[in-house]
């Protein structure tokens, strides 16, 4: 049941003799797919390993910026406790060195609160960008298994923001509470 195809002779480096077959003949072709299972079942697997792929790597960054927030917190952790030192000297006592280290220890902390509010915010956009990312995944898979999701609906878990701080100003307390200074 097969036939030629004629290609035209000026269409270069193509087979010209390719054989079709009927679509009577489909029937007999083997496939490696389970019978049972359709197209839009595979599809709808692959849709589904994707998001599982999607909520691993939002994952990941989710537990980079712990990390980093982690990090900074250590290090606000750290300075404070060098600055409280200096700070609970007499102002008698205070030399133009330990004025100077005060002050040096003021601006990185204040660069480390910047640090921080940068990482608060970039958190807060990913957040926002994946919220719209799922919203747009639910209504396109919404519209192409329409059957399959209402049959199936599980719903995903909402990411989280693992940074509450909303700003600077509550940084130190918030995020270092073991020193309780909130520092501006």
């Amino acid at each position: 049941d097969t036939c030629l195809v004629f290609i035209p002779p000026q269409v270069s480096g193509v087979v010209q003799n390719t054989p079709f077959v009927s679509p009577a003949a489909e029937e007999d072709v083997v496939s490696m797919a389970d019978s049972s299972i359709t197209i839009d079942d595979i599809e709808g697997e692959l849709f589904k390993i994707e998001r599982i792929r999607d909520i691993l790597v939002r994952r990941e960054s989710e537990l980079r910026y712990m990390m980093d927030d982690i990090q900074l917190c250590k290090e606000i952790t750290r300075l404070k406790k060098e600055l409280q030192k200096l700070v609970s000297v007499p102002e008698k006592q205070v030399s133009k060195e330990d004025k100077e280290k005060e002050d040096e220890l003021l601006q990185q902390l204040h660069k480390l609160v910047e640090t921080r509010d940068f990482l608060v915010d970039d958190v807060e956009f990913e957040r926002l960008r994946e919220r719209e990312e799922d919203k747009e995944m639910a209504e396109f898979l919404q519209s192409k298994f329409p059957r399959s999701l209402k049959s199936k609906s599980r719903s995903l878990p909402a990411p989280r923001c693992p940074l509450s701080c909303s700003s600077s100003r509550m940084l130190c307390l918030r995020c270092c509470p073991s020193t309780g200074t909130v520092w501006e």
